[in-house]
């Protein structure tokens, strides 16, 4: 039977023992620069040892993939062995993983719209992340990005015919975070900006990144994969159609490592290499 009790063991096997600083990377956390072992999330500072994790700001703790998609997101235990499935396990390979088919997907859910933050979301990119105000009216009027009532940044993810089916959120609060809005669905549709050709094109892992590209390089589309990723699975589409692609992915472990297994998979796709860490933090030496 469907979602039988032996169905989701068999699931929950499968997804456990995700690395855990590999899904707090792929949730658009980001790393304390201060201690290696520390991540800033939505939730709060949270270190990790193994599979075993510890939220310094909140007191509690955990083990396991499972145990931290509950902590970040919400929910029960089979509401994050299904997202586990559906958004994380392809990306990174689990081996014997049981088919998908059959099981409920989450809705996506994008965070309300809120105009009133707009201006205080617009300084933040323009002051601290240095995009240009041409580029983010840009944006807003196609769009593509708008301010949260948070105060968040949304940048949405565009499928075939443009539907949105997902988005990227960036904080733009003292606790500073990124995440992607629930039910999003990443390898339906992408972030991206066009750049003068269409068939040029680098892959980043975040929205912010890609804007920084575009600005330093406008010849060429900018694309985010919401997180490092060696397999997007819309990426086939853009090699058939002969596009020359450069993966931009951060100069980090992750981004190097993920980048390589792209490349290897898809050797058409050449390196692009951030001279500093991401491209953000070039743009913004660049203005400094």
């Amino acid at each position: 039977m469907l979602n039988s009790f032996e169905d989701i063991r068999k699931k929950a096997d499968s997804v456990r023992n995700i690395d855990l600083s590999a899904l707090l990377q792929h949730q658009g956390c980001r790393k304390d620069p201060r201690d290696k072992a520390k991540w800033n999330t939505p939730k709060g500072i949270i270190s990790v040892n193994g599979q075993q994790f510890m939220n310094w700001t909140l007191g509690t703790g955990g083990g396991g993939a499972i145990d931290l998609v509950i902590h970040l997101q919400g929910g029960g235990f089979k509401d994050a062995v299904f997202w586990l499935c559906n958004n994380v396990s392809s990306t990174f390979e689990l081996q014997n993983s049981p088919k998908q088919s059959g099981y409920p997907k989450q809705i996506l859910k994008l965070p309300q719209r809120d105009d009133k933050k707009l201006a205080r979301v617009t300084r933040y990119l323009r002051e601290q992340r240095c995009i240009p105000q041409r580029i983010i009216n840009h944006l807003t009027e196609s769009r593509k990005f708008y301010a949260d009532i948070r105060a968040n940044a949304v940048f949405l993810l565009l499928g075939k015919k443009k539907r949105i089916v997902g988005a990227e959120m960036r904080g733009t609060s003292t606790a500073r975070w990124r995440g992607m809005a629930p039910g999003s669905r990443k390898n339906q549709g992408c972030f991206y900006i066009v750049g003068t050709s269409t068939k040029n094109m680098v892959l980043c892992e975040s929205a912010i990144d890609a804007l920084s590209c575009f600005v330093l390089y406008p010849e060429y589309t900018a694309i985010s994969t919401s997180g490092a990723t060696a397999n997007p699975a819309w990426l086939q589409t853009f090699i058939t159609k002969g596009c020359e692609i450069y993966c931009g992915f951060d100069s980090d472990r992750t981004g190097n490592m993920l980048a390589d297994k792209m490349i290897k998979r898809y050797p058409s796709i050449k390196r692009l290499l951030p001279p500093m860490h991401d491209w953000n933090e070039i743009l913004q030496n660049y203005h400094s």
